[in-house]
């Protein structure tokens, strides 16, 4: 069994898929890696291949035309990512930019993904599904840039990480993460500097412990 065909039967996303299809998937797509802090594309590049993070970190975003990074969203694995080029984007809106050591993506045209949903219909689903999901969190970050104080959004970005990707320690939840404190700012509409007092202030509360490369929660009710 060739890398390519490994690698597909470990996601989930292409469990719709019959073995002729993942066959065919593996054919004709790539394993690619990239280091720490390098660009997966640019901005204005050719929007044309679909891919799916296997491992690392990957952060979504932009510029604005003051040269501020914006971060729109970050990337863990098995999620999909460039996935506008099969809306009909042609070219790239953001950036995609390696956070971690090292990451592995999965790589597809978006001619071959296109071929593949037109003939299974539960990966066009998947695919939508998928849409809609991110789309849901665009609106709830969009409320709590508009409605919520900066230390109501810090907390809301530490909630959704237990949420996703935290684990059990004892009592309390915890969750690793590659992330600075300015890429917290430019996830949660703030500034560096507010991002570590209210970090500071939880910390002083005894709601949270944190280090440069994980954050514990001792008490998620009354994390508030």
């Amino acid at each position: 069994m060739s890398l390519q065909r490994n690698l597909i039967e470990q996601i989930a996303f292409f469990n719709c898929l019959s073995d002729s299809e993942k066959s065919y998937l593996a054919e004709r797509s790539e394993i690619k890696v990239k280091g720490r802090y390098n660009y997966v594309y640019l901005a204005d590049e050719p929007s044309n291949h679909l891919n799916i993070l296997l491992k690392g970190t990957i952060k979504i975003g932009t510029h604005s035309s003051d040269g501020k990074e914006i971060i729109k969203s970050i990337i863990h694995p098995q999620a999909i990512f460039g996935e506008m080029c099969i809306m009909g984007q042609t070219k790239r809106a953001d950036f995609a930019k390696s956070m971690s050591n090292g990451i592995e993506y999965f790589s597809v045209s978006k001619d071959v993904f296109m071929e593949l949903m037109k003939s299974n219909s539960l990966l066009s689903q998947n695919f939508m599904t998928d849409i809609g999901c991110r789309l849901t969190r665009a609106e709830t970050r969009l409320e709590s840039l508009i409605f919520k104080d900066a230390r109501s959004r810090i907390i809301d970005f530490l909630k959704d990480s237990l949420e996703k990707r935290g684990r059990q320690v004892g009592f309390e939840m915890m969750f690793k993460h590659s992330l600075t404190q300015q890429d917290i700012a430019n996830l949660t509409g703030t500034s560096r500097q507010t991002v570590t007092s209210v970090l500071n202030e939880l910390k002083k509360e005894n709601l949270i412990y944190f280090t440069r490369k994980s954050i514990l929660v001792r008490d998620m009710a009354k994390l508030a």
